[in-house]
């Protein structure tokens, strides 16, 4: 395992943040940790990164004790904060030297690196260029560049993607496909649930300092059922049919928006239920504006676990 921890335990004198918290990172996967704010997502990954010492339970990083083994542990590991850490008056190129060097690389390797680096992340023609011109998302990716330095093994991702704009949203998610492709373990925090969905192989959903439920997103997704079929009405006055219909067919009463003359209701066959209703509906002489398949998002996960 890249990252376990067992009874992780971690208390601000009457707050506690983490209550026996449990996790497993498979190497060379993505590992999305999502909870509420003050869940304790913040707090696991600095213990699990050595910036804070637990009260009570193990932790190991890359098969190193993050208590007793720290040392072996930063140097295995890489970190980019929910804040940006480069220098904006210093170029791209300038930040991962001097990145490089506080890794005590020479003046030589850290050249040769943060070459590499920029040519990894999409940024070698901007190297040069002072950070504070760079896109939000160029930034961002710079970021994600000086944590490589020394090509971790596992990677914490703290809220990478907080304020960007989708492009810089897509451009990070592209580098950390990139990462994980050869070989790097990561460790993301978000509280963006369509990111964890495009990115993470598996997902921790933290509340009250303490994993509630884990597994794939396709998993999760599944604990909340069938998919759902949903129809928008032409005329408002047709709901009362086309809510009898639907039932008959899903066998449970659909939800029912008036404003919007949409039914919803969760189905086994989605295919069938589908064509059926769509026959019923046109038997009865009901115009229909909209109708569609849907699986569960990973939002109605959160919401449904965390609430």
């Amino acid at each position: 395992m890249s990252v376990l921890v067992h009874g992780l335990r971690k208390r601000f004198r009457d707050k506690i943040a983490l209550d026996g918290f449990d996790l497993r990172v498979h190497p060379g996967t993505v590992c999305g940790l999502l909870g509420p704010n003050g869940a304790g997502k913040t707090t696991a990954v600095r213990i699990l990164s050595t910036l804070l010492r637990a009260d009570g339970g193990r932790a190991e990083v890359a098969g190193f004790d993050v208590a007793t083994q720290p040392m072996e542990v930063r140097r295995r590991i890489g970190l980019v904060g929910q804040q940006a850490a480069v220098d904006e008056v210093l170029s791209g190129r300038q930040n991962l030297e001097m990145f490089g060097r506080l890794h005590h690389l020479s003046s030589a390797a850290a050249r040769v690196r943060a070459t590499e680096l920029l040519d990894r992340f999409g940024l070698a023609d901007t190297g040069s260029r002072p950070v504070r011109r760079y896109s939000g998302g160029m930034r961002r990716r710079l970021d994600l560049a000086a944590g490589m330095i020394l090509a971790p093994q596992v990677l914490f991702l703290d809220e990478p993607t907080t304020g960007l704009d989708p492009r810089g949203r897509n451009e990070v998610w592209d580098s950390v496909r990139s990462l994980v492709a050869d070989g790097t373990t990561v460790l993301l925090t978000t509280q963006y649930l369509d990111e964890a969905d495009q990115l993470a192989d598996q997902i921790a959903v933290i509340d009250a300092g303490r994993v509630i439920a884990a597994g794939s997103p396709a998993d999760l997704k599944s604990r909340l059922g069938a998919d759902r079929l949903e129809v928008v009405v032409h005329s408002a006055a047709d709901l009362p049919t086309a809510a009898e219909l639907m039932h008959k067919i899903a066998g449970t009463p659909p939800d029912r928006d008036d404003d919007l003359r949409r039914l919803s209701a969760p189905v086994q066959d989605r295919i069938p239920a589908l064509t059926d209703t769509l026959r019923a509906l046109d038997t009865a002489g009901i115009g229909v504006a909209d109708i569609a398949l849907r699986r569960p998002t990973l939002d109605e996960v959160f919401l449904t676990l965390t609430t």
